[in-house]
């Protein structure tokens, strides 16, 4: 069984068109989409088209939330402010109605019990959380409380725009009584020599099922299509291939993917469709974002944070004084594609 598992396109038509060349030469047995299929990037509605046109598995991530959830009690706290808000005012008022009843009726979390395979769970963030993420370099402590209550050993998550692959144990403590503070977690990243010693008998081994008492995850996040966080321009997702317990850990083996796309006519529709001018700050950061595939907007609010500036009183001026004291509006300037074209 070979399972393709894509997550947050956010509207980049071209990167999803480059990953759907890939499926068709990979040919995977099904498909699962683990959410955020819309915004920002300017080409929601033909991205939803393209998406029901299709048989796969789908769910709803944190920004189909966003435009569902708008108007009503439940939407983020100042998403009336269209400064703060812009990018979510202008996809509102584009979404067809039956777009929007068909991301309504999508659900948020979902198990795949494919024939002889073990099972798996599906969530944009963990259940019931959508907005949970995990990296690879995150420490087992942090993931651990996270996932605890999902029985499925196999987790797909994703929202962090990150790849992971990540084998997670929790280990019971021979005597809770004698150390109370004992964690009994660690995790395990492929290699067998980095097993640390633990205190069971039989401790576990790779070649089979964990023996040692307590509990395994295998977690995943195939990474974003259309908006990379770890530096690599190319649209991400992953396979998944159904192997025996000797070979992996709960059954299940990832091979991260990458589609090399043209990022320029994503680019493009940001000015095209009026995103930028509607969007304001925020629609810049998520532009910045599909040039540099680093995390522009949890840089700029950290910076925020750390220099006394309130985004949420005046995000205009904040924005301002970032760029006067980092650059950061120069060195992306200095990395973009359309940049690089118009110079030429």
């Amino acid at each position: 069984m070979r399972l393709a598992v894509l997550a947050d396109i956010h509207g980049n038509l071209p990167a999803l068109q480059a990953v759907q060349a890939e499926l068709e030469r990979l040919q995977p047995d099904y498909v699962v989409l683990d959410g955020d299929m819309i915004n920002p990037i300017p080409y929601n509605c033909s991205v939803i088209e393209t998406v029901r046109a299709s048989d796969w598995a789908v769910i709803r991530g944190n920004h189909e939330f966003y435009l569902l959830d708008f108007g009503t009690k439940r939407a983020p706290k100042g998403a009336e402010n269209s400064e703060r808000w812009g990018s979510l005012h202008w996809l509102v008022k584009r979404i067809r109605a039956d777009q929007a009843n068909y991301l309504a009726a999508l659900p948020d979390e979902r198990t795949l019990c494919f024939p002889g395979t073990q099972p798996i769970r599906v969530a944009h963030g963990v259940p019931g959380r959508n907005r949970v993420g995990f990296y690879q370099t995150m420490s087992g402590e942090k993931i651990l409380p996270e996932i605890d209550t999902v029985q499925e050993r196999t987790i797909i998550s994703a929202h962090t725009h990150v790849q992971v692959d990540r084998h997670l144990f929790k280990l019971a403590s021979v005597d809770p009584l004698t150390d109370p503070h004992e964690s009994g977690a660690y995790d395990y990243d492929g290699n067998v020599e980095s097993l640390p010693e633990t205190k069971s008998e039989e401790p576990f081994h790779f070649g089979g099922e964990c023996r040692a008492p307590g509990r395994h995850w295998h977690l995943m996040n195939p990474g974003s299509i259309g908006l990379p966080l770890n530096g690599d321009h190319a649209a991400q997702f992953a396979l998944m291939e159904s192997v025996p317990e000797s070979e992996e850990l709960g059954g299940w083996k990832v091979l991260h993917q990458r589609a090399p796309y043209d990022r320029r006519p994503a680019l493009e529709a940001f000015f095209t469709e009026g995103l930028l001018e509607a969007g304001g700050v925020i629609a810049q950061l998520f532009y910045w974002e599909l040039v540099t595939a680093k995390p522009e907007i949890i840089s700029y609010f950290r910076w925020c944070r750390a220099n006394g500036q309130d985004p949420d009183a005046d995000i205009r001026r904040a924005f301002a004084a970032y760029n006067d004291a980092t650059g950061r509006d120069r060195y992306v300037s200095e990395r973009d594609p359309l940049r690089a074209t118009q110079s030429t």
